[in-house]
C-alpha cells in the first residue's frame, strides 16, 4: 500500500515566503494582516463624522476626510461612549483617537475610538453651549431675576469701545430723544484677550456708583469669534451680580452671546439700545398734551352729565311743588287718627259688654242674692257658723237676713229638718 500523503505539498505556516508551488493559506495572510495592523497602535485622525449610529449602547459611524472622498468606519464600544464627555452628532468635525482593528474571518477593517473630541467652531459651540445649560440650571436666566429699566434715567452708563460707531450711535440717538440725559462713559476692549476682563470691571465701577441709574453694553455687531468675549462666564456672571439694570446692545441677531440672555433687557443694536433706554421728550410732551385733553374731556363730561342730573331732579314733582308731600302726609294722618278712634271706641265696648256680663256672674254668685231669695245665716257672738248639730238649747247666735240683722236664742235642736224640709228659725 503507497503512502499518498507523500504526494501533497506541506502546508505554509508563514515562516516561508509564499510561492506559487507554496503558497499561504488566506488564514495565515488575514492573521499576518492583522499582526501588521495591530502594530500599527494608536492614532489621531481628524475628519467629518457622516454617520452615526447607536445600537445596543455601541455606535457604530463612519469618519470621511475633510478634503477627500475618503471614508473609514469606526465603532465606539458602550464603556468607552460612557466616558465621552460631549455629545456629538452626524455633521460634526472630530478629532478620533483610533486603533485600526483588522477582523480575520471577515476580512474587513475598522477603526475603534478610544478618545472623541470636537474641533474649530464645532467645540467652541459646545462648550458654549455646556456653559448655556449650566447657566440657565443656575437660574441665571430667569425673567423673574430680570430688573425693569426707569422711566426717566439721569444718569446712563455706558461701556463701549473708543470711538466706536457704537458710542457714536448711542450718544447721538439718547440725545436727540431727551436733550437733559448725562452719560458716564467707560471704554473698554470689545475684542481680544482683554476685553472680558475690561469689560467686566466697567460694569463692577459703574454699578456701584450711586448716580448711574442704567449701563449699557454696546459693540457695533461682528462675527462669532469676535463676539465670543460677552459669552465668557466671568463676564455673565458679573452682569449677572449687577444690581443696577444692564442693557445688552452687542448688535448681532444671528448669533446671541451669553450676555444678552443674563441682561435686563436685549437690544438688538447701540441705536435701539438708546431709543428703548431714553424715552423721546417730544413723544412724552404729546402724551403729556393727550392726557390732559382727555382728562379735560372726562371732567367736563362728568360735570355736564351731574348738572343735567341734577336739572331732572329738580323738575320732578316732589321738588316742583313740595307742599303736596305735607298734604299728603296730613291726610294719611287724619284717616289713622279716624280709624284709631273707631278702634277704641269698639274695644270700650266690647269691654263694658264683658264688664256687664262678668258681673252679673259674680251678682249671681254673691251670698247677698241667696239671702234675698229668703235665706239666713246664723252666726255665733264669736263670729262662727251656728250649725243644728253644734246647737245647743239657749245658745244666743244673730240671724243675717237680707236687710239685716236678727238676734235670737235657741229653743230647741232638730239636726236633719233641713235635709227633710221641716227647716225652722
Amino acid at each position: 500500500m503507497s503512502d499518498t500523503s507523500a504526494d501533497q505539498p506541506p502546508i505554509a505556516d508563514g515562516s516561508a515566503p509564499s510561492t506559487p508551488d507554496a503558497p499561504w493559506p488566506v488564514a495565515v495572510l488575514s492573521t499576518k494582516i492583522k499582526g501588521y495592523i495591530d502594530r500599527l497602535g494608536t492614532v489621531w485622525a481628524e475628519g467629518e463624522i457622516t454617520q452615526w449610529g447607536v445600537s445596543g449602547g455601541n455606535v457604530y459611524g463612519k469618519l470621511k476626510d475633510l478634503q477627500q472622498d475618503v471614508t473609514l468606519s469606526f465603532n465606539i464600544w458602550s464603556s468607552t461612549r460612557a466616558k465621552l464627555t460631549e455629545e456629538f452628532a452626524q455633521g460634526d468635525r472630530v478629532i478620533a483617537l483610533l486603533k485600526p482593528n483588522f477582523w480575520p474571518k471577515g476580512g474587513s477593517l475598522s477603526m475603534q475610538v478610544y478618545e472623541l473630541r470636537h474641533v474649530g467652531i464645532g467645540d467652541l459651540l459646545e462648550r458654549l453651549e455646556r456653559l448655556r445649560r449650566q447657566l440657565a440650571e443656575e437660574g441665571l436666566f430667569d425673567a423673574d431675576r430680570k430688573v425693569r429699566l426707569p422711566f426717566l434715567p439721569a444718569c446712563i452708563g455706558l461701556i463701549t469701545g473708543k470711538d466706536s460707531d457704537a458710542e457714536k450711535d448711542v450718544l447721538r440717538n439718547a440725545q436727540l430723544r431727551w436733550p437733559e440725559v448725562r452719560f458716564r462713559v467707560r471704554h473698554a476692549a470689545v475684542q481680544g484677550d482683554r476685553a472680558a476682563a475690561e469689560v467686566s470691571a466697567a460694569i463692577r465701577e459703574l454699578d456701584a456708583d450711586p448716580d448711574v441709574d442704567v449701563i449699557i453694553v454696546a459693540r457695533g455687531g461682528g462675527d462669532f469669534q469676535n463676539l465670543l468675549t460677552f459669552s465668557d462666564e466671568a463676564l455673565v456672571r458679573t452682569a449677572a451680580a449687577c444690581v443696577t439694570p444692564l442693557v445688552s446692545a452687542i448688535g448681532h441677531e444671528a448669533d446671541r452671546p451669553l450676555l444678552d440672555e443674563v441682561a435686563d433687557l436685549r437690544a438688538s443694536t447701540p441705536t435701539d439700545a438708546a431709543k428703548r433706554v431714553v424715552p423721546d421728550v417730544a413723544e412724552e410732551l404729546a402724551r403729556v398734551q393727550q392726557a390732559r385733553a382727555r382728562m379735560l374731556s372726562r371732567v367736563t363730561g362728568f360735570v355736564t352729565s351731574e348738572i343735567d342730573r341734577i336739572g331732572h331732579i329738580r323738575s320732578r314733582p316732589a321738588l316742583a311743588d313740595p307742599s303736596w308731600l305735607i298734604d299728603f302726609r296730613a291726610e294719611e294722618i287724619t284717616r289713622w287718627v279716624a280709624r284709631g278712634a273707631e278702634l277704641i271706641d269698639h274695644r270700650v265696648d266690647r269691654a263694658g259688654l264683658r264688664i256687664a256680663e262678668l258681673t252679673g256672674q259674680l251678682r249671681a254668685l254673691s251670698p247677698q242674692r241667696t239671702l234675698e231669695r229668703g235665706y239666713a245665716i246664723a252666726q255665733r257672738a264669736d263670729g262662727s257658723i251656728l250649725r243644728a248639730s253644734e246647737a245647743k238649747s239657749g245658745d244666743a247666735f244673730s240671724l243675717t237676713l237680707a236687710d239685716g240683722e236678727v238676734d235670737a236664742t235657741v229653743g230647741a235642736s232638730r239636726p236633719g229638718a233641713a235635709r227633710s224640709g221641716r227647716l225652722k228659725a
